[in-house]
């Protein structure tokens, strides 16, 4: 069992324990940790289980709409990707993406959208999917060249999303397209798109290292109702932001699940390996390792969650989840990466614990925000924020 003291930080509160600890115990009972290579399938029947368990009301916001509180609360979305990070890559992902998902609804949707969306995502009975990402627009969101021009009482999409998460098996989709209203990246609305709707359609279905459902979508005159617009015309850029500052941090949380479970797994080989007469953990390299892997982890730990906490407190955190995300996705690479190493032979495996981490922590480095973009990030965070402090 992996190592939870960090439960006792003050960052939590008796109820973060309490819910940290029952998601362990019901993961431990209803998640499996193989796989079966239907993905889709493995994908829609873990968001189920996980509406039929209670815990994809921690994923949307409003008790009126099936949501456990009416905000989002940070430090449980965090805790519950973490703890199911460590039991299975795919269980994460169906949670985060029920949340991702219907962020833009929980925090900007109207009743009427709130009422019809919600209730039926925190029961796992219908799967949400958030495409931003464009061919020549992922980093750089104000490239984005999908459109949505206005007739009448209806918009008209036009254009492409791609590695949209759980595309092909999404029965709606919050989609961002430019209409106009000014240059750049203030001139992009939100909007929600149900599945079948004329003019949408699953272009391609893309295959990654980690398997996870992904495609490409393709909007030809597709027309919606005004309805469907999510907040006001040009407010789509500072909705994907906020919905992104929230489950950002949580991607930090995941990449944590991960690397304590590789953790784990690097004991229990250090622990029961026989060598040269001893054990494996017998020798001094292996316990600088260890040491190295541990201390990694509480680093990243302890970033992620004062991000979480300051934002449950309503302080920004622009800057602190960008720290977040940074330290624990690229320190879970480095921890996983030291666990197939001391698994020698058997952590190349396929579908070894190890070498299943090796495959689903590479993707956490570049999705919602590269490091790359997390570094500029902070650095223009640090240089927005000094001349405050030298006045200070």
């Amino acid at each position: 069992m992996s190592d939870s003291t960090y439960l006792d930080w003050p960052f939590f509160e008796p109820r973060h324990r309490e819910l940290a600890r029952a998601l362990d115990a019901w993961a431990t009972e209803h998640i499996a940790q193989d796989h079966g290579h239907d993905v889709d399938a493995e994908c829609k029947a873990l968001v189920k289980r996980l509406g039929q368990g209670g815990w994809l009301r921690h994923a949307v916001a409003g008790t009126a709409h099936g949501g456990a509180s009416d905000v989002i609360d940070t430090r449980a979305i965090c805790l519950i990707r973490e703890t199911l990070g460590r039991h299975s890559g795919l269980a994460d992902f169906a949670f985060a993406m029920q949340g991702l998902g219907t962020g833009a609804i929980s925090l900007a949707g109207s009743d009427e959208q709130k009422a019809h969306y919600l209730p039926r995502v925190a029961r796992g009975e219908a799967i949400a999917a958030f495409a931003l990402s464009e061919p020549d627009a992922g980093s750089d969101v104000a490239a984005m060249a999908c459109t949505a021009r206005i007739e009448g009482d209806h918009y008209v999409l036009d254009g492409e999303k791609t590695w949209i998460s759980n595309g092909g098996i999404a029965d709606q989709y919050v989609v961002f397209a430019r209409t106009g209203e000014a240059a750049g990246a203030r001139g992009i609305s939100a909007f929600i798109v149900d599945a079948g709707t004329p003019g949408f359609e699953i272009a391609e279905r893309i295959q990654v290292m980690a398997p996870h459902p992904l495609a490409r979508l393709c909007f030809d005159q597709c027309r919606i109702s005004a309805s469907r617009r999510i907040g006001a015309p040009g407010e789509g850029f500072k909705i994907a932001m906020r919905s992104l500052d929230v489950f950002r941090t949580s991607v930090a949380a995941a990449a944590l699940g991960f690397a304590r479970r590789a953790l784990d797994e690097a004991l229990h080989r250090a622990t029961t390996r026989s060598m040269f007469k001893g054990k494996l953990a017998d020798f001094q390299i292996t316990q600088t390792k260890l040491a190295q892997m541990a201390t990694t982890i509480d680093s990243a730990a302890l970033l992620t969650y004062r991000a979480a906490w300051q934002r449950d407190q309503g302080q920004g955190v622009t800057k602190e989840a960008a720290m977040a995300k940074l330290a624990a996705t690229e320190g879970a690479q480095q921890v996983i990466d030291a666990a197939v190493q001391m698994w020698g032979g058997l952590g190349v495996v396929s579908e070894q614990p190890v070498e299943r981490l090796y495959r689903e922590i590479r993707a956490l480095r570049i999705y919602e925000g590269a490091t790359e973009v997390q570094q500029l990030i902070i650095g223009r965070e640090l240089l927005r924020e000094w001349p405050a402090r030298q006045a200070a």
